[in-house]
């Protein structure tokens, strides 16, 4: 359940950028995981794949970065890093 709703709130974010910057559709996002997220990159490639179906975030290519700092701030988070937009 928790991995459920970081990814809606993750995907809500990206939506959120690209409907400011008038975009089509979401080309590519790079994205920072958090140590205590607990999720490889392949399993947060899985839930976007099942999160972004439907949306302009499907088929987006992802890049993910993997923290080992367990005392980060933002530790329990994802983050987006960069994101790559077709207006």
């Amino acid at each position: 359940m928790h991995e459920a709703h970081l990814m809606n709130d993750f995907i809500r974010k990206i939506e959120q950028i690209a409907f400011q910057e008038n975009a089509k559709k979401v080309i590519s996002v790079k994205v920072w995981l958090g140590a205590l997220t607990n999720m490889s990159s392949a399993h947060f490639l899985e839930h976007f794949i099942q999160s972004s179906a439907g949306t302009i975030l499907e088929g987006a290519h992802i890049e993910t970065v993997i923290s080992q700092d367990l005392l980060d701030k933002n530790a329990q988070n994802i983050l987006i890093d960069s994101l790559e937009v077709d207006l």
